[in-house]
This record gives structure tokens, sequence and C-alpha cells, in this order.
């Protein structure tokens, strides 16, 4: 049918979060949201994000990190990227800024 590669169907069905619609291909309730997070020292295939306590974390880091949204059909494997975020970057005030 699609063309999603497993591993991104792998962590759809085990750790992606439940879509709010149904998929726009198959119609079934498979869709999920999974996150990926890449940036410096991370492993190069990105980080799969399973929890908000995870997010949290990476998002109080000072390097500065990309987040991708993916929506994946476990069913059918459409896949398409939803949206991208910069994530972490939290850098001190300079002096005089507040």
């Amino acid at each position: 049918m699609c063309d999603a590669h497993p591993e991104l169907i792998r962590a759809a069905r085990n750790v992606g979060t439940p879509a709010s619609m149904p998929c726009p291909i198959c119609a079934t309730d498979a869709l999920r949201l999974v996150t990926y997070v890449f940036g410096h020292r991370l492993p190069s295939h990105g980080r799969c994000i399973s929890t908000a306590e995870e997010m949290a974390k990476l998002n109080a880091r000072n390097d500065e990190l990309t987040a991708y949204v993916v929506e994946a059909c476990a069913d059918c494997r459409w896949h398409h990227l939803l949206r991208v975020l910069p994530i972490g970057g939290r850098r001190a005030p300079r002096a005089g800024t507040g």
C-alpha cells in the first residue's frame, strides 16, 4: 500500500499517540502521531519521544533541537510530516535585558 519505514510503523503501534481523526487513506482508527527529535548529542537517526516528560527534558536543554511530528497509519503504512517544531535552545538572558 504505502511506503512508511518499518521502524516508523513500529513506533506508531507501540508509542504513537492516537490521532483525532481516522486515516485519510484507509479510514481506520490506526492513525497515530509519532515525534522524533534531532540535534546535537542525539543519535543520527533521531530520538523517538514517547512521553511528555521526555519532551520537557529535551525542551529544557541549551542545545537547539528540532522535533518532527509525523502522522503514520499502522494499517496501510501511509505517513505524512505534520509539523516541524524548534525545541530546546534555552539561553541565559543577556545583561540589561531583563
